[in-house]
């Protein structure tokens, strides 16, 4: 990956908020929205969700997932062309007062303050949702595969 593609896809991750989470709801495909963060380092995705929510329910019975950013539309930019990134790979629940989750907790929070009042809640919880690989898709005709390595990479130089 190049240097200008590599900071095109740490952009991409830092400049949007929320991304699509696919999991498997009963054996089949299914696509929420999630507030993330990154952790420091790039080597995970942190979202915080609640256990009445399909997504978590999901993630529990199989951690398996993928995570789409995308870059919004309305840019001038033709739809085929708008960056984006999938990123698998696997969500595991993150034990309440570990170090990983007081680390998670302290990027989600840096990201999103507002949600602190939310992390007191008893039915919520903090994922980490470590990649295998992704497909970085810095516009038309610019698409590439990653692995878990190289995209930690790409996401911690802009940390």
């Amino acid at each position: 990956m190049s240097p200008e593609h590599a900071a095109r896809l740490a952009a991409l991750v830092r400049g949007r908020k929320a991304a699509a989470l696919g999991t498997l709801h009963a054996g089949a495909p299914f696509v929420s929205m999630v507030p993330y963060a990154v952790v420091p380092g790039g080597t995970a995705f942190v979202i915080h969700v609640s256990r009445l929510a399909a997504h978590t329910k999901d993630m529990l019975a199989d951690p398996r997932v993928s995570l789409l950013v995308m870059q919004p539309e309305g840019e001038d930019v033709d739809a085929q062309a708008l960056a984006r990134v999938s990123i698998q790979g696997e969500a595991r629940e993150l034990a309440r007062g570990s170090e990983e989750e007081r680390e998670a907790r302290g990027a989600y929070l840096a990201r999103f303050p507002e949600a602190a009042p939310l992390t007191e809640f008893g039915d919520f919880s903090f994922f980490a949702i470590r990649p295998a690989q992704a497909r970085f898709v810095a516009g038309f005709a610019q698409a590439m595969s990653l692995g878990a390595d190289t995209l930690a990479k790409s996401l911690s130089a802009a940390s």
